[in-house]
């Protein structure tokens, strides 16, 4: 059990890092909120992947996936920042 939640832990990072470098813009995070960008980016890829018939419920979504929920969600947030 250990190895799955420091699996998920570097995944999530490398996704988050990755959907960081991609996206324009200084989004001034640490370690820990890019790990959860990574980690939420793939919920967000999992509901939408299911939602349009990719996936089937609970199932795993891949790394590029995780990637583009995660770039998503900086989308998003940095849209409602403007607004502030």
């Amino acid at each position: 059990m250990g190895t799955g939640i420091i699996g998920m832990i570097v995944i999530g990072f490398l996704a988050g890092l990755i959907a960081r470098a991609i996206k324009p813009g200084n989004d001034k995070l640490g370690f820990w909120m890019t790990t959860g960008l990574g980690i939420a980016g793939s919920f967000v890829a999992g509901f939408l992947g299911s939602s349009l018939g990719l996936y089937r419920q609970g199932e795993p979504v891949g790394f590029i996936a995780s990637v583009i929920g995660a770039i998503i969600i900086l989308v998003v947030f940095s849209m409602i920042g403007k607004k502030k």
